[in-house]
């Protein structure tokens, strides 16, 4: 059925406690917390990525600098050239590749993570293939010099040259990190595994570091090129230690989060509601997600992002999750007490990256909840309105919320329930619900078959893509 707002709807959940209703009824909190501010910053992005274009220029270019002509002339000379400059163009990537997850602030902010993570995903096969034809190109280039056979030369690189036994193994992780990230194969693997796998790509930055510095021939004799790499590498690891460990560590010690409630909305889905300190300081856009790490058994060795399905109440705020696989299923069993270790806000799906004045919000199962959060930081004058998909009545995550939420704003609220082949969603009852859609923001949240599904059927509607926003959490 397609169900307009109707002001005396009914609450399809039940209320427990002073920090639940505190989401629910909406009153003015004594202590209003900060309103994220942050919007995109094209210029900073453009900046960030120009600047990776001229390191590897200049990473390239030192290549040369460390190989004297007289040297191409040598046995092996051109297979020994080849090999340093693959060896350092891939670390250089490699160094790109973990930067692009590292979440630098400015960047984030920008692009999102769903871009970021396609461009990491993009880059990320390059490192493996060019490292891969460094190691064949040198122990070409060595075998021919030294008149033996390639696979002797290889054993006598492993054995006997400094740090090379460790750079071996960092090769191998690295194979190991790119084969778990073809998509047939992250499938079938849990998320658990796939994150720590890919912790291993810091281990094996650390071991080739070692055996790049030296048995590297282009750094002997040229300082330059030695400075370069190690405040490369120095930079690199002081970045991603200070916006993923040190940056959340001072966050979450101001903030001393923890769970003080756990609460069914709908069937399956669940609320976490959190209290902490200061919470005054806890800035964040409606339509943001947080890392979170739960202190209890189980679940503290790894993370997981979850949207927060409300803004902050100031001591509280509230996560809402979908029971679906162990991680999730724990957590919404965790008890009063627990203590929460969160890395964020995240995520561009947000006011900021609006166009225009009038926008549309569709949600889906538990994609609801961002798009509650985020219908109550739209600015006051914003023309909305919202379209709510479920199976069952039942299934309308934060209904009641939503409901008062669109009242306030004098906006149209749009309920789809029923099977979906039954009641369809289509192009024609799209357009039924929100006329033209050419010059509108449309904010889309849910399984990933449904936003697919959506965003096909809003372009032939005439939208534009640049103003179809989404937010993904696949890994």
């Amino acid at each position: 059925m397609v169900t307009p707002y109707r002001p005396t709807m009914t609450d399809a959940t039940t209320r427990q406690g002073p920090e639940s209703s505190a989401f629910e009824t909406r009153p003015r909190p004594s202590r209003t917390p900060r309103r994220s501010e942050r919007a995109p910053r094209p210029r900073h992005a453009n900046a960030l990525a120009l600047s990776a274009g001229i390191g590897l220029a200049i990473s390239v270019g030192l290549a040369f600098v460390g190989q004297s002509i007289a040297s191409f002339g040598t046995a092996g000379g051109w297979f020994t050239f080849a090999g340093r400059l693959t060896g350092l163009s891939g670390t250089y990537l490699l160094i790109i590749m973990v930067l692009l997850v590292t979440r630098l602030p400015w960047l984030e902010e920008t692009v999102g993570q769903v871009r970021l993570v396609h461009w990491h995903r993009t880059v990320g096969g390059w490192p493996i293939a060019i490292i891969a034809l460094h190691v064949v190109f040198i122990t070409l280039g060595y075998a021919e010099a030294s008149h033996v056979s390639v696979l002797s030369e290889f054993w006598t690189f492993i054995m006997h040259y400094p740090d090379m036994l460790t750079a071996t193994v960092a090769f191998v992780l690295l194979v190991v990190a790119g084969v778990s990230s073809i998509p047939a194969v992250r499938r079938m693997m849990k998320y658990q595994t796939w994150w720590a796998v890919h912790l291993y790509l810091y281990l094996a930055l650390v071991l080739a570091f070692a055996h790049e510095i030296k048995t590297g021939v282009m750094f002997i004799g040229h300082p330059l090129t030695l400075d370069f790499w190690i405040a490369l590498s120095a930079g690199a690891l002081g970045t991603v230690l200070a916006i993923r460990f040190l940056r959340p560590l001072a966050r979450n010690l101001r903030h001393q989060l923890r769970v003080t409630s756990v609460r069914e909305e709908a069937p399956g889905v669940f609320s976490i509601v959190i209290k902490g300190r200061n919470m005054t300081r806890f800035e964040v856009a409606g339509g943001q997600f947080f890392q979170w790490r739960f202190m209890a058994r189980g679940l503290w060795w790894h993370s997981h992002p979850y949207s927060l399905s409300a803004m902050p109440r100031p001591p509280f705020i509230r996560m809402t999750v979908k029971r679906l696989g162990m991680q999730s299923l724990a957590a919404t069993r965790l008890k009063p007490g627990t203590r929460v270790f969160v890395e964020g806000p995240y995520g561009v799906f947000t006011r900021h990256v609006r166009r225009g004045g009038r926008v549309v919000l569709i949600g889906a199962g538990v994609g609801i909840s961002p798009i509650r959060a985020l219908l109550e930081d739209l600015p006051e004058r914003t023309d909305v309105t919202v379209i709510l998909r479920a199976s069952k009545v039942e299934d309308l995550v934060h209904r009641q919320e939503v409901t008062q939420l669109v009242s306030e704003r004098g906006g149209q609220l749009h309920e789809i329930v029923g099977s979906r082949k039954k009641v369809h969603l289509d192009g024609k009852a799209l357009r039924k619900l929100v006329g033209n859609v050419s010059n509108t923001d449309i904010y889309l949240c849910g399984p990933p078959g449904f936003s697919a599904n959506i965003t096909e059927t809003l372009m032939r509607l005439g939208a534009r893509h640049d103003r179809i926003h989404q937010e993904a959490f696949a890994f």
